[in-house]
């Protein structure tokens, strides 16, 4: 039992367990505790998914209401182990469902991301003639989706203190480009895709990426599964089984009728979250910020301990969110859980940086590549012997926090002014709520270095 995943986006990265790989997830987070409904409106959705299979996909689930939109509740007792849902490969949404001509026109350069994205752009158009059509109206319309790809200039300028202002741009332009790449060959089927915009293909582009899943046919759309909402602590994900052709989920726990029925999209930082799937989460355990260390511009050994950095430094490697943990000069940092612990949450990396930084001499660099040739080659990873330079390199790291602690508690201020009041209310408070996770990770960070720097000053020379 397996899901096979490719990547995308920079931020989307293999997230693997004993069991399972899994790449794109949704929309909303929700809570246990939340109240929900029988969503009448769409009592018959199950009856004709299971009618398009052929089988059963689920007795023990049905569709709800909840404040975060479309939800599952469980239609019965069932306990943790049981299966809950299996929905067919024949009844999902994958690239080989566009015709075969739109295919060969497209290409095998065109990922199945885009070739998903215009397979619902073509039933959308068919309306009620499409056979996916009771599928294809639960969808979001683009006014329910937040992901940053989707706010305006001034929407964005919420949040340029973090690094999701950047990398939303990024994911701008890459969808743009891909438009742009596909433009010819749509123009060949204007019955289909006469008058598609840009905002046309982004919309269906975020749909994709934030909902389907991957398997053996590629990026997959799976009716009635994706309608599952979000819980963090949920041990449930959506599992393919290639053997059977299937995608199915197993209850973690055991819930009662009328119950929120609740899987786990990832361990995602609020701004993976936020680009990816639009929500952020309340006290985020995986937020994250990346911090930019910069070297003196009137050091004349500048050049040098750069080259000598990069040249001892491991390949950058992707964490659990798919964040780069540093390149060049820019770190990413997690919440130090303990201020007197061992500062887990600061990259090794990023305070070695910052004891090369600190050094004043050729020799003092020397001494560094010669103690990192005698141990892994990596360089200045063990505190500096001289303990006057170990403050002074955790100072530096200390004064970085507070210039970005400062323009973070700007920004939070800002949007309580006029400045921002203009911007859509949902998005400002998921601006804040972005930016208050990872000042809370900023501050853990400056409140160690401190402590660690204090700690020191008794055993000066």
């Amino acid at each position: 039992m397996f899901v096979s995943v490719a990547n995308t986006n920079t931020w989307w990265a293999q997230r693997s367990s004993p069991i399972f790989i899994q790449l794109f997830r949704r929309r909303f987070c929700a809570s246990l505790k939340e109240t929900v409904q029988l969503d009448e409106e769409q009592r018959e959705f199950l009856p004709w998914l299971e009618s398009k299979a052929g089988m059963k996909i689920s007795s023990m689930l049905s569709i709800g209401k909840s404040t975060h939109g479309r939800t599952l509740i469980a239609s019965k007792k069932f306990y943790a182990g049981d299966c809950i849902l299996q929905v067919p490969y024949s009844v999902q949404l994958a690239p080989d469902n566009l015709s075969p001509e739109i295919l060969s026109a497209l290409g095998d350069d065109v990922g199945s991301v885009v070739k998903v994205a215009l397979l619902i752009l073509h039933e959308r158009k068919l309306g009620q003639a499409s056979e996916w059509a009771p599928y294809i109206s639960c969808l979001p319309s683009p006014d329910q989706m937040h992901s940053t790809i989707f706010w305006s200039d001034d929407e964005l300028e919420m949040i340029r203190p973090s690094a999701l202002y950047q990398e939303t741009l990024k994911q701008k332009m890459h969808i743009e480009k891909q438009f742009e790449a596909i433009k010819s060959a749509l123009n060949r089927f204007p019955d289909v895709f006469k008058d598609l915009t840009l905002e046309d293909f982004r919309y269906a582009f975020n749909l994709v990426t934030s909902r389907a899943w991957e398997s053996s046919r590629g990026v997959s759309l799976i009716p009635f599964a994706d309608f599952l909402n979000h819980d963090g602590s949920s041990e449930s994900y959506v599992l393919s089984d290639e053997s059977h052709r299937i995608s199915e989920v197993i209850a973690d726990r055991d819930y009662a009728p009328n119950d929120q029925v609740l899987i786990r999209y990832g361990r995602f930082s609020n701004a993976t979250l936020l680009l990816d799937f639009g929500f952020t989460l309340h006290c985020n355990t995986y937020d994250q910020v990346q911090v930019q260390v910069d070297t003196m511009g009137d050091d004349p050994l500048s050049a040098m301990k750069l080259e000598l950095f990069h040249r001892h430094h491991i390949p950058t490697k992707m964490d659990i969110n798919g964040f780069a943990t540093s390149t060049k000069n820019t770190f990413t940092i997690k919440e130090v859980k303990s201020p007197n612990g061992k500062g887990r949450g600061i990259p090794q990396s990023m305070r070695a940086f910052s004891r090369v930084l600190s050094s004043h001499t050729i020799q003092e660099l020397s001494e560094l590549v010669e103690e990192a040739a005698q141990s892994d080659g990596r360089l200045a990873r063990r505190p500096l012997k001289n303990k006057s330079r170990e403050i002074e390199a955790h100072e530096l790291l200390y004064s970085t926090m507070d210039s970005s602690l400062a323009a973070y508690n700007k920004y939070i201020e800002l949007h309580n002014s006029q400045l921002f009041r203009k911007c859509a209310p949902v998005r400002r408070k998921l601006a804040v709520s972005l930016l208050v996770g990872e000042l809370r990770v900023l501050k853990s960070a400056s409140i160690w270095l401190k402590n660690y720097c204090s700690n020191l000053l008794p055993h000066l020379d």
